[in-house]
């Protein structure tokens, strides 16, 4: 696989629509690849996406930065309604914990 093309984020779903696997890659949200198996699509799409990554590096274009390589400051902006954000601060208060505390508490939760 061609530079950092395996450290990009794969996926593979059901695709009702298609009644087959659907191979994904985050990095290159336009690409897919169908197939009848997982497995099919998990390979269908780490192949093309290489080939994706060859193409442009041989036309000399930039290639994107996997996610997962990339730095992150850990600082998100993040914008509410003003009834939202009294609610979630009361919902903080009442854990005794700080709104930040709280929401990483949530996410953490749901993402795991």
């Amino acid at each position: 696989m061609n530079g950092n093309a395996s450290h990009y984020i794969y996926r593979v779903e059901w695709s009702p629509e298609d009644q087959e696997y659907v191979g994904l890659c985050s990095e290159f949200p336009s690409l897919s690849w169908l197939a009848k198996s997982d497995d099919e699509a998990f390979s269908g799409i780490r192949a093309l996406v290489a080939d994706v990554v060859a193409d442009m590096e041989r036309n000399g274009e930039t290639i994107p930065e996997p996610l997962v390589d990339r730095a992150y400051s850990g600082k998100i902006l993040f914008r509410t309604t003003a009834e939202m954000h009294r609610k979630l601060a009361i919902r903080a208060a009442e854990s005794r914990v700080s709104l930040n505390r709280y929401l990483n508490g949530k996410l953490t939760s749901i993402l795991g």
